[in-house]
């Protein structure tokens, strides 16, 4: 993920070192950054990372690039200028991030500072007092408008009286920032050894790799997951709980790409090979041998290692296929090559939602089982025929026409189509009771019991009101409708009525040409 550094240049920053008055808080600063820079420069160079310095004001000294060299480059030649003001950087990154990376790409947002929240109304201490005062036009920054992580590196000691104040301070930051984030502080007094330790733990925390095994039968190969999987946090269950994912990856199967489509994923990682380490130890050379052979050797021992992750990549690309792997437990994600240009592929892993029935169109994950295991192969030749989609034994509520009545007009055309079904029984009984049903369900969905003795009272007066050349057993179901409707409304949503069995209907079903006089 993207990475922001904002580095504190106020005044502040110049003061010395308690333990060593030869070098400045800003000299540690510069120190730690670049700490900072060769761990991301050796773990994730594919990230992008951008720079800024703040006081008053705030300036971007190197917009997002993944050149390490330009950004070391950029903290020599930094100056030292006023009092310092922690909302107005925290304003104006979220609009470039949002401009160069959308509302999606979460972010990680690291500030250096030296603990100072500085003074007056544009003080941090102030600023947190009366975000929630704020009127639309000057909101409060945080929480960003992305997904976001806050890391405060304080280059601070735990003896200075402000340092417990300000400790407090940046916590409440923290806070606001939907506790998405952390305060690093070193451990001993101010050196370049105790800053750098400090930067190297945030950096092992927040941005180390993921190493994992990937397995398939009797096939494993280490990979790197990029970015570093987040654990999937569970809100709603009475005590949230977070499931993180299993450094063993098993491939269950295989599918094609058109079988599972484009399912819903919660993130999506790169799946790099790790490059082997070479545990044996040379052998002195020969006469024979010559120098460049000698170091020939050493640099073509990871490109001459087979790879099964390489394998795997090249299988799936050709053969449009998707692996279904097990990443923890019930939790499953696919494995697929993705191009991001004609010339380069990746191998990609998709996180599903942790389940076992997330993609309905699969059925339940770990009930799925090889093609062996069946009689006949559900699959034909021609690709005509498909074991997918698993057609779900419950009937969706999208695959019939929904009840609406966010108007007045929309009740009353249903209730005028049961009492048009009602004057044409017995011919209309099976439109009249399927519409009956539907109303019913309708109203006991939206709590509205009341509309069926309403619907019962039409359906009584529509009973006396028959005509004499009306066949009898429409009196006899209508009648019965408006009984059994007054005693659905304390029975089971499901519950449907069912017509009344007469001899008027028992004739007419057996001998439809014969009516009994």
């Amino acid at each position: 993920m993207p990475t922001i550094i904002l580095l504190d240049v106020s005044l502040s920053m110049c003061r010395p070192s308690s333990s060593n008055e030869e070098f400045q808080r800003r000299h540690l600063a510069v120190h730690a950054i670049n700490t900072l820079l060769d761990y991301l420069a050796q773990h994730q160079r594919l990230e992008f990372t951008m720079l800024a310095q703040f006081s008053s004001l705030w300036e971007v000294l190197v917009p997002f690039t993944r050149d390490y060299n330009k950004l070391k480059a950029a903290i020599t030649s930094i100056d030292s200028y006023d009092k310092t003001c922690v909302e107005g950087v925290l304003t104006g990154i979220a609009p470039l991030v949002i401009e160069e990376w959308g509302a999606n790409i979460p972010c990680q947002v690291v500030l250096v500072t030296d603990g100072y929240t500085g003074t007056g109304p544009d003080s941090l201490a102030h600023s947190l007092q009366t975000k929630d005062a704020r009127t639309q036009e000057n909101i409060f920054p945080l929480p960003f408008p992305f997904p976001s992580e806050l890391h405060v590196v304080m280059l601070a000691e735990g003896g200075e009286a402000a340092t417990t104040s300000s400790l407090a301070i940046y916590r409440k930051l923290i806070k606001a920032n939907d506790d998405h984030g952390s305060v690093w502080v070193p451990d001993a007094e101010l050196s370049m050894n105790s800053v750098q330790k400090c930067v190297t733990s945030l950096a092992e925390s927040q941005f180390g790799l993921f190493h994992a095994v990937l397995h398939c039968g009797h096939l494993t190969s280490n990979v790197n997951i990029f970015p570093c999987p987040k654990p999937y946090l569970f809100l709603n269950q009475l005590l949230p709980k977070s499931q993180q994912v299993s450094h063993d990856i098993s491939i269950c199967g295989f599918l094609d790409l058109g079988e599972v489509a484009s399912p819903s994923v919660i993130s999506r990682h790169l799946v790099l090979p790790l490059a082997p380490t070479k545990t044996t130890v040379k052998e002195s050379p020969t006469e024979g041998d010559s120098p460049a052979e000698e170091e020939e050797t050493d640099a073509d021992v990871i490109s001459k290692t087979p790879s099964f992750c390489v394998l795997m990549h090249g299988s799936l690309k050709v053969e449009g296929m998707t692996a279904l792997c097990q990443v923890g437990e019930d939790w499953f994600g696919m494995l697929y090559s993705w191009a991001d240009s004609k010339k380069k592929s990746n191998l990609m892993l998709s996180l599903f939602e942790p389940g076992v029935d997330v993609v309905p169109w699969l059925g339940k994950l770990d009930q799925l089982g090889p093609m062996s295991s069946f009689n006949e192969t559900p699959y034909t030749e021609d690709d005509s025929h498909s074991a997918f989609p698993v057609k779900p034994k419950d009937k969706h509520s999208y695959s019939g026409s929904c009840v609406v009545w966010t108007k007045q007009s929309g009740l009353q055309t249903d209730i005028q189509k049961i009492l048009r079904h009602a004057r044409k029984l017995p011919e209309k009984m099976q439109q009249f009771y399927k519409e009956l049903n539907r109303f019913r369900k309708a109203a006991l969905a939206f709590g509205f019991p009341e509309l069926l003795d309403g619907l019962s009272l039409i359906l009584e007066r529509e009973c006396t009101m028959l005509p004499g050349s009306a066949h009898p057993d429409a009196a006899l179901q209508l009648s019965h409708a408006v009984v059994t409707l007054r005693e659905s409304i304390r029975k089971d949503y499901y519950y449907a009525i069912q017509p009344l069995r007469t001899n008027f209907s028992t004739a007419t079903e057996e001998e439809p040409a014969v009516i009994a006089l």
